[in-house]
Order: C-alpha cells, then structure tokens, then sequence
C-alpha cells in the first residue's frame, strides 16, 4: 500500500480543516448576527449540540477508535477489509436508526438532560421543537465518521476532510435565503441540520466507492470481526461518555445563567478553529499511521510519528494558545459585536475564550496520546482516565458557580483536559521505544514555547497600540489583521532565529501534499 506522509497528510487534513472551521465561523457570525444571544439563539444551540454530542459518542469519539486500528490491519494483511467495513457499516446503521427515533420520542427528557435551566420559559419549547427537526442529523454523520475513517486509512484525506465544509456552505446558504423570503431563521436552522447530514453522507459514500469501498446496507449480522470491533470500542463508547457527560455539565451551569450558553458556544466557536485544524489533523492521520507501522513492527517508524506528531502539534497550538488568552478581547470585539450580539455580550465572552485558550494545548495533546493507546487496541486505560477527569470537571463546574459564575464552566472544562493529559502520558511512559520523546522533541518543545512567549509579547504591544483602531468602525477589520499579521510573522520570525522549527520542513511537506 501506499505509505502516508505524516507531515503533508497533517497540512493536507489541516489546511482543509481550517478551510472548514473559516467558513464554520462565517456562519456562527452570521447566526450571532442573525439571532444574538437571545432564545431562540440559545434554543437552537442546545437542539444541535444533542445530534452532535451523541455522534462523537457513536462515531468519532468511539467506533472509530475501535474501527481504524482494524480495518488499518486488515488492508495490511490483505484479508477481506472491504467486508468487514460493510459490515461494520451495517450494524453501525441499524443501531442508529433505533436510536434515533427514541431519540426523537424522548426529546423533552434530552433537552431536560442538557440545559435544565430551560424548563419554565419560552427556550424549553423552542429546543424541544428544534431537537426533534435536527436529531435524525445523527444517523447520517456517525456513517459519515465511518465513511471517513476508510477514506483516511487510505489516505484519502482530501475527500475526507472536506466533508465538513459542505455542513457551514449549506448552512450559510440557508441563512442567506431565509433573510431574504423572510422565512423564521430558528426553524430555518433546525430543518438545514438534517439536510447537511444528507448531503455530506452523499458526499462521503461517493468518494468511498471511487475508492473502490462500496459499501451498501444490508441486514446486521454478527461475526467474529465485529465481536472483536465491539470489544475494542465498547471502553471507548464509555470513555466518550464520560467526555459528554462533560460537556453536560458545562450547559447545565451555563443555563441557569441568561446567555451564557451563547456566550459560551461562540467562544467555544473561535477556540475550535486551531483546535480543529491541529487536532483533526492529528487525529486522522496519526491513528492509521501509527496503527500500520505498530502492525509491521516498526517501532522506531512510530517513534517517529509519535514525535512528529507531537512537534507539529506544539509549533501551531502553543502560540495558538498564547493568541487567545492575550486577544481575547479584540477577537470578541471586532468578529462577533454587531446586530443583535450586543457590545455587553463582548466581555463574557472573551472571558470564556481566554479560559478555553489556557486548556488548548492540553485539547490537542490528547489527539497526539490517545492514538499510542488506540493504535494497541487499548481503549480501557482511556476510559479509566476519563472517568478521573470527569470527576474533576463536575467538581470545578458545581463547586465553582456560586462563586465565579457562568465562567466556572469554562475553567472547569480547560483544568479537566490538562488532567487528562497528564493520565495519558503517565500511562505511556511503559510502552517502549514508539512513546518516547527523540533528541530532536526535546530539543524544539523548549523553543516553541519561547517563540510563543515572545509573540505573547509583541502581541499584547501591538494591541495596547491599536486600541484606538480596535474600536473604530472604519478601521477594526484592518487593526485586527494587523494585530493577528504582527503575532504571525513574530512568532515564525523568532521560532526561525531560536531553531523553534525550519520552515524549509513545511515547504517540503506543502510541495508533496499532492503526492
């Protein structure tokens, strides 16, 4: 098979994810333009997160885990690997139908379940409504994440990574059409969430059988395989339960506070843009790569990707990091104030952003780690990490509300992630030469850290110097580019003069990305 380039897979998957998450946060400024932090804002959110919180349960957090390492093995070994996605595929589809129509008989209780501080006005309603319209959102995406999981393993990372990016056009689309008929934008939103699944599973299914994986639905039946499959994932289901149970916390608390859900989601929003261009690309291709070389024995092969991995994962979140806490404000500020997001909806916001930029590096760590567990077929000791974290979250998040409020949260969620990362390293330290860190990480993490130090620095200047601009509606879009160029060509200026990383290794990568 044809092996997988590390780095230009990570800029392939990550320059598309980041394509994805621009063009996602052009629909979340024209929603909070559209509908502000208000009810129906507020309504909506909650009724998407539930299809979205439960697929990263089913699919990407979970069965894909458990699926890649197998199918990866499979395509090595040269057994029936096109069987045993159909199969997979099929029980995968018959599971989430069932789940779907309770899900969608029990959408009260769900919507209880999330944002409890709902019950008594008009949102409660309003996210029961729109759940039910969006929910069946589920079963496309989760056979979407499996569809995707084949393609990557393939190293198709182009198809697979532009599946994202059909979800925000459709979406922007409709935004667009329903301002201009007049049509209700809540409702126009809920309808959109299953018409994206549709089309992304359309999308996704046609790109698999130009692969020559045709995957058709038939009736479920158990093998062997999918015993082991269920085996595999069944700690990972639970692991990504206990990550969702995190996430319920966090909307519950932010419930009994008037628009901190929304303030909330939009600063979630921002901080999953590195998030999602850093970790999804490590993510996708970390896995299938480490998961091949560990099959053909190559320990010092997976050495290598495990260091370069976590290189490439340091040298784009860390400044990432240091970006958010410092500019928080500005951000805020100028990409979210206008329409119905107030200029008081600002500050708790870039609050909420900061505590999020303190725990990315910790969010995306956890992509480089998790795979030495997956790739060994080792999805208990996540679980029982998880499980820790959880704990942790749930008592930073209660124990802190009456004291910090809404924000109680956000800092629960970033202190949680660093504990879990701190229980993944620990657990990796026993296995051998592909978990270690090379001369050349050790050399390099020290210097990416003070590169980003650095740009802190000459971005919390530049920012003191174009207060003025900041907030100046003739020249707020040109201050903030200024403001995030300075921070850039910083940042890869001294990272370039300390030996952070060569930038030569980027353009090599970029130069065979089409490989």
């Amino acid at each position: 098979m044809k092996p997988i380039r590390l780095v230009s897979g990570f800029l392939t998957v990550g320059g598309w994810t980041l394509a994805s998450r621009g063009v996602g946060f052009v629909r979340d400024v024209m929603m909070a333009a559209y509908l502000g932090t208000g009810p129906v804002a507020e309504a909506f959110l909650i009724a998407f997160s539930l299809p979205n919180m439960f697929r990263r349960f089913f699919a990407e957090g979970a069965f894909n885990m458990a699926f890649v390492p197998l199918f990866a093995k499979k395509l090595e070994a040269g057994e029936d690997a096109q069987g045993f996605a159909r199969d997979a595929f099929s029980a995968l589809g018959a599971v989430l139908i069932l789940f779907t129509i309770i899900g969608t008989i029990a959408m009260p209780w769900l919507v209880w379940a999330m944002a409890s501080g709902f019950v008594g006005d008009a949102r409660f309603d309003l996210a029961v409504t729109f759940g039910r319209i969006s929910f069946s959102y589920i079963l496309f995406i989760s056979l979407v994440a499996l569809l995707s999981g084949v393609l990557t393993t393939l190293g198709r990372f182009t198809e697979a990574s532009f599946v994202p990016v059909l979800l925000n056009l459709i979406f922007i689309a409709a935004m667009l059409m329903a301002a201009q008929a007049g049509w209700d934008m809540g409702l126009t939103l809920a309808w959109t969430v299953p018409i994206t699944g549709v089309a992304q599973f359309a999308f996704a299914w046609w790109w698999a059988r130009q692969a020559g994986f045709t995957l058709t639905p038939r009736w479920p039946r158990i093998t062997p395989e999918l015993k082991r499959l269920a085996m595999i994932a069944a700690p990972a289901v639970l692991a990504g339960g206990v990550v969702q149970v995190n996430l319920l916390v966090g909307r519950q608390v932010a419930s009994f506070t008037e628009g901190a859900v929304a303030w909330l989601t939009y600063a979630d929003r921002l901080y999953q843009l590195p998030l999602g261009v850093v970790g999804i690309a490590i993510g996708t291709v970390l896995l299938p790569d480490l998961s091949r070389r560990l099959r053909a024995g190559d320990e010092s092969g997976g050495q290598d990707s495990f260091n370069r991995g976590t290189e490439f994962a340091l040298a784009l979140t860390l400044p990432s990091a240091v970006a958010l806490v410092v500019i928080a404000r500005p951000l805020i500020s100028v990409l979210f104030e206008r329409g119905a997001f107030a200029a008081s909806d600002t500050a708790p916001t870039a609050l909420a952003l900061a505590i999020y930029g303190l725990g990315l590096p910790a969010f995306v760590m956890q992509k480089v780690l998790q795979p030495l567990y997956y790739a060994r077929e080792d999805t208990r000791r996540p679980f029982h990490f998880a499980v820790l974290s959880m704990v942790v979250n749930l008592a930073l998040a209660v124990g802190l509300l009456p004291l910090i409020g809404f924000s109680a949260a956000a800092w629960a969620t970033s202190v949680s992630a660093w504990v879990m990362v701190a229980q993944l390293w620990y657990g990796a330290r026993a296995m051998g030469q592909a978990a270690r860190c090379d001369s050349r990480l050790r050399q390099r993490a020290p210097r990416i850290f003070a590169a980003s130090v650095l740009m802190g620095a000459t971005l919390w200047g530049m920012a003191a110097l174009l207060q003025p601009a900041l907030h100046e509606a003739g020249w707020r879009y040109g201050a903030l580019l200024l403001l995030i160029l300075s921070g850039i060509v910083s940042y890869f200026g001294f990272g370039g003069v300390i030996g952070a990383f060569s930038l030569s290794e980027f353009r090599r990568a970029l130069g065979r990305k089409g490989d």
